[in-house]
């Protein structure tokens, strides 16, 4: 179905978001600065984050368990943040292989077959964070360096062409790196790493050194920008969205009132409408319905609307 710009929903909006660097950079710590985070640590690594921004955590020791811990009450959280993504995907391999044998070569490691099987399974459970619990994800990536054209890269930790799945379930992606004594976070695609910006976050955040008066909310403040964005940019068609409903409120209450005496009246009248959004399909729709509660059709050969007389002699 076609639908235009002004008809997106842009309240109680979720971010997906992709946070990679170095080991002991501070990605964890970052991921945890998202609005009342869970962390999924299947990277056993909550003991390395400093103390004061630890929060709430669970260490599945497998995928199966990680599912079965989410479908218990989450209201307390507003994020998922998974560290990390590689080893996540681990727990994806063993259990793709696990459903289909097919999934796996005969030394245990992954098929052709089993990477699709991976890459589906991923997208899926990013889905069921998003569209079924409606939380935010936070997923976090080792960076490797990686060698092209006599340039050293930065990109994400994991096999082949998972990476490209892994892009495709997020919004927004950011390398961390050290620019001088300060830690940076980049969301514009550049010389050096693959980035992904939208919602107007785009290129280079100081990320604020912590200490006791410093507050771990990073990520809080960088999806509020992001909503307040979507919400600016949705300003724009609320004009169309006023003359849409005044639309509609005139020629649905006509539409409604119409009877077997009108009904040419009311068609005549609907070729003049000076339509917006939607209302055309949505008026259209509208008079067919009661031209049918009239019991009425439009008759080619006469070029008129004329009672049904077949329907209404069943009738009787």
């Amino acid at each position: 179905m076609i639908k235009k710009p002004s008809e997106m929903i842009n309240t109680k909006n979720k971010f997906r978001v992709l946070i990679a660097g170095y080991p002991g950079i501070g990605k964890t710590t970052l991921g945890l600065s998202a609005p009342k985070p869970l962390l999924i640590d299947v990277d056993f690594g909550i003991n390395r984050v400093m103390a004061s921004v630890r929060r709430d955590y669970i260490q599945p020791d497998s995928y199966e368990q990680l599912l079965e811990d989410l479908k218990g009450d989450l209201s307390d959280y507003e994020t998922i943040v998974i560290d990390t993504g590689g080893k996540l995907l681990d727990l994806m391999k063993a259990y793709v292989i696990k459903n289909d044998i097919k999934n796996a070569k005969k030394d245990g490691t992954l098929s052709l077959q089993g990477y699709g099987a991976v890459g589906r399974e991923f997208t899926r459970f990013m889905n069921y964070i998003y569209f079924e619990l409606r939380k935010h994800c936070v997923i976090i990536f080792h960076a490797v360096e990686e060698k092209q054209d006599e340039e050293t890269k930065l990109r994400i930790l994991v096999e082949g062409s998972t990476k490209n799945t892994v892009w495709q379930n997020v919004e927004l992606g950011g390398f961390i790196e050290m620019r001088g004594n300060k830690k940076t976070i980049g969301f514009d695609n550049c010389e050096r790493y693959f980035a992904k910006s939208s919602f107007g976050i785009k290129g280079i955040y100081n990320i604020p050194e912590l200490d006791t008066n410093t507050p771990n909310d990073f990520l809080t403040k960088l999806f509020e920008q992001a909503d307040k964005n979507i919400q600016s940019e949705s300003k724009i068609f609320e004009k169309e969205r006023q003359e849409y409903q005044a639309v509609m409120d005139k020629y649905v209450l006509i539409i409604e009132n119409m009877t077997t005496e009108n009904v040419q009246e009311v068609s005549d009248l609907m070729q003049t409408i000076e339509h917006k959004l939607t209302s055309k399909k949505e008026l259209t729709a509208r008079f067919l319905e009661k031209l049918k509660s009239l019991n009425m059709y439009w008759n080619k050969a006469t070029k008129q609307y004329e009672v049904n007389k077949e329907v209404q002699d069943n009738g009787q």
